[in-house]
């Protein structure tokens, strides 16, 4: 199990960090349904990669780990780069407990709060799955996050 949350930590870093995806990174906490560490790279205004390595807490702890694709718009009359901004995505979801795992899609749906001059964001948000694997089955997520970006 640590070898498998260090291998999905570390191909989420290295890919966020990879020259491909140009834009700001960002790299903070996830605390709800999961907690863990909270990974976002903007790919342009309105688009952005996100990811957690985290710890679901529900009947049974089990290593979570998610990746989205999410389409930002602003919520008010601001620009994109400060202010709330509501998202909207799509992306793979991973779940790993001692004799199961699960995989699934998810459609994040959220509220992000970008600091003016400050790296900051804060957000919220919660994502229905689907899980596909080993079994389908409908399951939801919930969170509120922290991110600084480099």
């Amino acid at each position: 199990m640590r070898i498998m949350f260090a291998l999905v930590l570390l191909t989420v870093v290295m890919a966020a960090a990879s020259p491909a995806l140009a834009g700001d990174f960002g790299l903070g906490i996830i605390l709800g349904e999961p907690t863990g560490v909270s990974f976002k790279q903007w790919l342009t205004d309105r688009n952005a990669i996100d990811a957690a390595a985290a710890w679901s807490f529900g009947n049974v702890s089990a290593f979570h780990a998610h990746m989205d694709y999410l389409y930002h718009g602003p919520l008010g009359d601001h620009s994109l780069s400060e202010g709330m901004l509501y998202y909207v995505g799509i992306g793979g979801r991973f779940k790993a407990t001692e004799g199961d795992s699960r995989i699934g899609v998810r459609i994040p749906l959220g509220l992000d709060y970008l600091f003016y001059d400050t790296p900051i964001d804060l957000f919220f948000e919660v994502a229905p799955i689907l899980d596909l694997a080993p079994e389908t089955e409908f399951r939801m997520n919930g969170s509120l996050g922290l991110r600084y970006f480099f």
